[in-house]
């Protein structure tokens, strides 16, 4: 079972995309576990940019806060992430995964900015 987020694209800064987040299989239970929203942009390490606890509690970098907004849909055992007022600096890879995060991260979707 992996991880997979989809609805990454090309953009222009100040512009919304929103991101979702999937298993790939059945039996992983995205609704009773802590999630997080990661990337990874070219040279740099991978950030966290968003989590959600188990019951909705939100946290959010300083990066992030205010533009960014991770939500669940608990019916279709997913994840979201509302990304508005993009910035070029936003670009990079975005994964979902569990906090921690899995050893697999699975499959990203690439986010590009431009200014």
């Amino acid at each position: 079972v992996q991880l997979q987020a989809s609805g990454g694209g090309l953009v222009q800064a100040g512009e919304s995309l929103r991101l979702s987040c999937a298993a790939s299989g059945s039996g992983f239970d995205i609704n009773g576990r802590h999630m997080g929203w990661y990337r990874q942009a070219p040279g740099k390490q991978r950030e966290l940019v968003a989590t959600i606890t188990t019951a909705g509690g939100t946290y959010y970098p300083d990066s992030t806060k205010g533009r960014f907004t991770v939500s669940r849909d608990y019916a279709k055992n997913t994840i979201d992430l509302q990304m508005n007022n993009l910035k070029p600096e936003d670009t990079a890879v975005y994964y979902c995964s569990t906090i921690p995060p899995l050893t697999d991260w699975g499959q990203g979707t690439e986010v590009t900015v431009s200014s």
